[in-house]
């Protein structure tokens, strides 16, 4: 019954598609079946949070990802809410209920050595050649993200001070410094884009006109489609690629965050745990007891 009222709010009055609407009856009703196997006649307007901690228990000894369990939790919550705003109960069971942390994913990347492989083995004939090997190597080499390599201007590119004018989130800009073999590679490619370009972007298409994001993207993809094992090939992999080089290399945490244009550190120390792993790695590798 009170399953029943909840989806018909959501669905006329919170106007929840079909699909989210199910997703949520689904949801109740697993719990409610639940809840009939600890007691007969239990229903669901009569819990309290150790019943609710004990199905999510049950979840997660059955398997359930804890994307899924904090869904359903999110369900419950959403559910309870309802149950409270319409006086069906005096206390919400689930108020003080939190979801299960998501374990943290150590970020997909290509260390040092394969991408310098990778770089060196790219086409280099021809103007779109050229162009894509240079993405690639800019994206890695300076960390920005695709929208603002995308971004870039030619006016941008500071020759003589070896650094890229980077134009970020919310419009804030930083400089980015490049290495010589960088520098040496735009000089070649802007001799090739002069007969093609028409615009004053840095990378352009076969058009003359500014590169597009979803370009880039396919550009990136096909290249690290090469790289064995790789499970993602987008352009992010390669700016997690550099943050990780420049933290197994020394750097630390705080100038690697001013480079990616990070506005808080935490959002930069998830590239610790990738530089972890390969000290992880090394130790295996060395130490004659870690075998």
């Amino acid at each position: 019954m009170y399953i029943d009222r909840f989806i018909d709010y959501i669905a006329s009055v919170k106007n929840y598609s079909k699909l989210t609407s199910e997703n949520y009856r689904r949801d109740l009703e697993q719990f409610s079946f639940y809840l009939s196997g600890i007691e007969q006649g239990l229903g669901i307007e009569n819990v309290d949070a150790d019943l609710v901690r004990g199905w999510l228990a049950s979840l997660v000894d059955s398997g359930y990802s804890a994307t899924s369990v904090n869904r359903k939790l999110s369900s419950l919550k959403s559910f309870y809410r309802f149950m409270l705003r319409n006086h069906y109960i005096e206390v919400n069971p689930v108020a003080m209920l939190s979801g299960r942390k998501k374990p943290k994913r150590v970020p997909e990347v290509v260390r040092d050595r394969d991408m310098e492989r990778l770089i060196d083995t790219m086409p280099d004939e021809g103007f779109e050649a050229v162009r894509d090997r240079l993405i690639v190597d800019v994206l890695y080499e300076t960390g920005i993200r695709r929208a603002e390599l995308v971004g870039l201007d030619v006016a941008d590119v500071d020759f003589s001070s070896s650094q890229v004018k980077v134009l970020g989130k919310r419009d804030k800009e930083r400089i980015v410094p490049i290495g010589g073999g960088l520098v040496g590679a735009i000089r070649s490619y802007l001799d090739v884009r002069a007969g093609v370009a028409r615009c004053d972007a840095l990378f352009v298409s076969s058009r003359g006109t500014r590169i597009s994001p979803t370009k880039v993207y396919g550009v990136v993809r096909a290249a690290l489609g090469a790289v064995p094992g790789l499970k993602k090939c987008s352009p992010h992999v390669l700016r997690h690629s550099f943050a990780t080089a420049m933290l197994d290399n020394g750097a630390d945490l705080e100038s690697v965050r001013e480079l990616l244009g990070h506005n808080e550190l935490g959002t930069t120390q998830i590239y610790t745990h990738s530089s972890f792993e390969e000290l992880k790695k090394i130790y295996k590798q060395a130490h004659p007891r870690a075998k």
